[in-house]
């Protein structure tokens, strides 16, 4: 029965390639759109994700996110590195400042001042140069896809000259790190050569990077510095969540992205269900032959979610390949827009059930018209 299903299926290659393209479509939709959506969501958090020395973030009381930068006096860096289990604490600044290139360009980019002594908060993926070069006069570290946004179509190499906010700033090393959400170059400096680029302001200190001693558990210790500071002090994956929730009720991106998944949806159960309905009522006299011979509406039904299934599974397997494909592409073809976004196995396994949810919705509609048949109709 297996065997003459799959006939069944695959007599009109039209109708079968249509249930198939159908299934593909949704899930190509689904899972390229979702991907970008979470790809997007963790560029919010590119600063947090490369800081992963550090246990606990400190900030101010009202900070938001990682973007919405409430300076703080250097003061408050001896307050936390007094709390009883933090075994260090140091420095770091975040700012958006104004760079020009020599030829005249300017641009926006992302500026971070790391501790001076240990370079916490220094990008962990070096290209040229080292982290210890930041001790050279006006070195700054840029990132690759900054670099090749500020100098197009030049040879990546260290030595290059930028003007930021009128100070002369040396490029000594390139790195790799997270994309931003916002497609800027990112820079990083000591903190002491940071405050010298920022623009003249009481207070520079926009994070203090924390780790608990061991045997501390962090979240414990980050309600402690919380209340014997004052400050808002979160765990690495506290901070993360809330970074994200932030843009999550703030922004139009998970409706925009909601929609577009739900379409692709709609679009490929359509497709498909209206197909798989066309082809069972083109083969409702076979069906009927099969029952006039004694086949239970039992197997009749096995059959058809057999059928179902392999559609099913085929298109589920060519849209997940081509969403995977079309980011490899994007990674190869150097878009930074795109860049670092894949499709993670929680998106696939989204699309799976709504592969799942077509398939049934497809097979109910179908299952009626059988199960309701009368092996008579065959000698009509």
């Amino acid at each position: 029965m297996n065997w003459l299903a799959w006939k069944m299926l695959t007599g009109d290659r039209t109708k079968y390639l249509g249930i198939v393209f159908g299934v593909a479509f949704g899930t190509l939709l689904i899972a390229q759109q979702a991907s970008i959506f979470v790809g997007l969501m963790r560029r919010t958090s590119s600063q947090i994700i490369d800081i992963t020395s550090a246990d606990i973030w400190v900030m101010d009381q009202r900070q938001r996110n990682v973007d919405d930068i409430r300076p703080m006096p250097d003061s408050r860096l001896g307050r936390v590195r007094g709390v009883t289990g933090v075994e260090w604490a140091v420095r770091l600044s975040k700012s958006m400042i104004r760079v020009r290139t020599l030829n005249g360009d300017f641009t926006q980019g992302i500026l971070v001042g790391v501790d001076d002594a240990s370079f916490t908060g220094a990008p962990l993926e070096m290209l040229q140069g080292h982290h210890a070069d930041l001790r050279r006069p006006d070195g700054v570290i840029l990132d690759f896809d900054g670099y090749r946004q500020l100098f197009p179509g030049e040879p990546v190499t260290v030595g290059r000259v930028l003007d930021m906010n009128d100070r002369r700033a040396v490029v000594v090393g390139i790195c790799r790190v997270t994309p931003p959400f916002q497609t800027f170059p990112v820079i990083y400096t000591r903190y002491s050569q940071a405050v010298q680029f920022m623009p003249p302001q009481r207070n520079t200190l926009s994070f203090i990077l924390a780790r608990a001693e061991r045997g501390q558990q962090p979240q414990k210790l980050a309600q402690r510095i919380s209340r014997q500071t004052g400050l808002k002090a979160l765990t690495w994956d506290e901070f993360f969540w809330l970074n994200i929730g932030y843009y999550i009720e703030n922004t139009g991106i998970p409706v925009n992205f909601g929609i577009t998944v739900t379409l692709g949806f709609i679009v490929g159960g359509a497709i498909a269900g209206q197909t798989f309905y066309l082809f069972t009522l083109e083969n409702l006299r076979q069906f009927g032959s099969l029952k006039a011979m004694g086949v239970t509406n039992f197997r009749l039904i096995g059959m058809i979610l057999l059928q179902a299934s392999i559609v099913g599974i085929m298109g589920y397997g060519i849209g997940l390949g081509g969403s995977a494909l079309f980011f490899e592409l994007m990674e190869r073809s150097g878009q930074a827009d795109l860049r670092g976004m894949w499709v993670p196995w929680q998106v696939a396994v989204i699309a799976a059930a709504a592969v799942g949810v077509i398939i049934v919705l497809s097979s109910l509609l179908s299952l009626r018209r059988v199960l309701v048949l009368e092996p008579a109709m065959v000698f009509r």
